[in-house]
């Protein structure tokens, strides 16, 4: 597999950490589009949403929990933040691992609602 956040969580690639428990990683996102952009990834190998299964919502729940101590950490949580995971194509999916982005620290508009 040559999956770029498998290799995070392997630590063949570098990445600037902000959280690290068994279950997920946390890292600053190498193309922000906020002042905060965090990617909170779990460790485990899932593609997308679509791929979560049964035995993976309580996983899903530690990337929801890491992803609110992110916020405190970066000094987010007070002023609002936004969580996005982006699903297949059309749905701005990029990276094929399954990833919540965490973005604050400044006043984010509206999500493109065409």
């Amino acid at each position: 597999m040559d999956c770029i956040f498998c290799k995070i969580v392997e630590g063949t690639i570098p990445s600037k950490k902000v959280l690290e428990n068994e279950h997920v990683v946390a890292f600053h996102d190498i193309q922000p589009a906020a002042p905060v952009h965090v990617l909170v990834i779990p460790k485990k190998h899932i593609a997308s949403m679509n791929d979560v299964g049964q035995d993976d919502w309580g996983l899903m729940g530690e990337v929801l929990r890491a992803a609110q101590q992110v916020a405190q950490e970066t000094g987010i949580a007070e002023s609002g933040y936004r969580l996005v995971n982006n699903c297949g194509a059309e749905g701005g999916q990029v990276v094929y691992h399954l990833h919540v982005h965490v973005m604050g620290g400044e006043k984010l508009g509206p999500l493109n609602s065409k």
